[in-house]
């Protein structure tokens, strides 16, 4: 990590940032003639940092602050090491931190961990996680009283309409697009296809597979923070809320993983289209923990705008091969890279927390060998399905409830969710439909 600052002697200032868990990046400014002391010794802030709600205020009563003195944890860097903010105008290295406790252990809010403790159970069995994800985001124009799509930098026009698959779309925004490709190269994030989406100024770019799921959150994490920093310094802002306009489709966040064996080969390999026994199992994990954990994947209360039917979210629980309505879609193609598509999460998700739902999740099945309901075939929007929870009180109420999902996250991290999300149902119900939208914006 010191080599990399003794070849950037241009970097004057360092970032240390954890995720908290509404996945805002939380730390300090440090000098770069300091930072040999952060990565030997880390750094120190209070647990309860992790643990604040979408404002950045403390959780009302919660045992973090007052109750225990407001105790500081020791952070220290991740594996991922320094790495350029190209967003900043001064030459400026991001290092990414996590939490611990004085004894070395790891600190049970910290979503990282959580993610770290469901990878290690799953190394215990000679399996690891292969995971890619497809983040969707809107381009917008907030300086006025409306949100609009920005005018093209090329042209100064604006297309006010969906352009689903458009290269037009693309090309007017080239500049931006070079510049985030650019700068994914620099921060080491495997940024693949981008798209133009079915929302009134949204893309989507892929993030290529990888068998390291810590990794693959934090280049999701970090590619989050590097689209919006990147668009304010193009004019513009950069959004992965659910839902900005309510008469398009919102963003989602899809994650595609198989899991490998010790030989490397993919367990949901069968030879053929239908996949593995294992494949099975994995898939009924996911469906049987999806209702209680909905609030994971949508964590937010702008999240349910975008869960209706017959506007590409999925709203009842079911799966099958090759089919877009449903929340778990067994995509087609060579039987060698046979996966599965988990299309619940919105693009406001904490990737951390998303990962460890659907991982855990999927190794529950597994442990327990649960068998899915059949695959479904045609329109699952106009079936008679299992719902997952239709707003965000239901949803905090099944997440704090649940039997299952005690089986992967933290009994420490459930509680502190759970506070902050009833915070923020309560506060946010103050707030006007617009005062809402200004809020996510940028937060999510």
């Amino acid at each position: 990590m010191k080599d990399w600052l003794r070849k950037h002697p241009e970097v004057r200032t360092i970032r240390v940032a954890a995720a908290d868990l509404n996945g805002q990046a939380r730390g300090k400014r440090v000098p770069a003639r300091f930072a040999e002391s952060v990565v030997k010794n880390g750094t120190r802030f209070p647990f309860s940092v992790l643990n604040l709600d979408i404002w950045g205020e403390d959780i009302d009563d919660s045992p973090l602050v007052f109750e225990q003195g407001d105790q500081d944890g020791v952070l220290k860097p991740t594996e991922r090491g320094f790495m350029p903010m190209p967003w900043l105008e001064a030459p400026t290295a991001l290092l990414p931190i996590w939490m611990f406790r004085e004894n070395g252990q790891p600190y049970e809010g910290d979503p990282r961990h959580a993610l770290n403790a469901v990878v290690q159970r799953y190394k215990a069995r000679g399996l690891t996680p292969v995971v890619a994800m497809e983040l969707e985001f809107f381009l917008i124009d907030d300086s006025g009283k409306t949100l609009q799509v920005p005018p093209s930098p090329r042209s100064g026009k604006r297309r006010k309409a969906a352009e689903t698959l458009s290269i037009r779309a693309l090309d007017a925004f080239d500049t931006f697009f070079t510049d985030l490709y650019d700068a994914c190269e620099a921060m080491d994030i495997p940024a693949d296809t981008s798209t133009s989406e079915t929302g009134l100024g949204q893309f989507e770019v892929n993030l290529m597979h990888c068998d390291d799921a810590l990794r693959a959150a934090d280049d999701a994490w970090l590619f989050k923070m590097l689209v919006k920093g990147l668009a304010r310094r193009h004019g513009f802002a950069a959004s992965f809320m659910a839902k900005p306009y309510p008469e398009y489709s919102g963003s989602g966040l899809h994650t595609h993983f198989s899991v490998i064996d010790e030989k490397g080969e993919n367990v949901f390999d069968s030879g053929g289209p239908k996949g593995t026994q294992m494949l099975r199992h994995a898939v009924a994990g996911c469906l049987n923990a999806m209702h209680d954990s909905t609030l994971v994947f949508a964590p937010h209360q702008n999240s349910y705008e975008r869960l209706v039917p017959g506007k590409h979210a999925p709203t009842s629980i079911g799966w099958g091969y090759e089919n877009r309505t449903t929340a778990i879609r067994i995509p087609a193609g060579s039987p060698s890279a046979r996966r599965i598509e988990h299309r619940v999460a919105g693009g406001d998700v904490n990737p951390y927390l998303m990962l460890t739902a659907i991982l855990g999740a999927a190794l529950c099945g597994i442990e327990d060998q649960q068998e899915p309901p059949s695959a479904i075939t045609g329109n699952a929007y106009a079936m008679d399905l299992p719902q997952i929870p239709t707003d965000w009180e239901a949803a905090i109420e099944a997440f704090e409830h649940s039997d299952t999902l005690y089986r992967f996250l933290p009994k420490e991290l459930i509680r502190n969710f759970v506070q902050t999300k009833r915070q923020e149902l309560h506060y946010i119900a103050e707030l006007s439909a617009e005062e809402r939208v200004e809020l996510y914006l940028d937060t999510v």
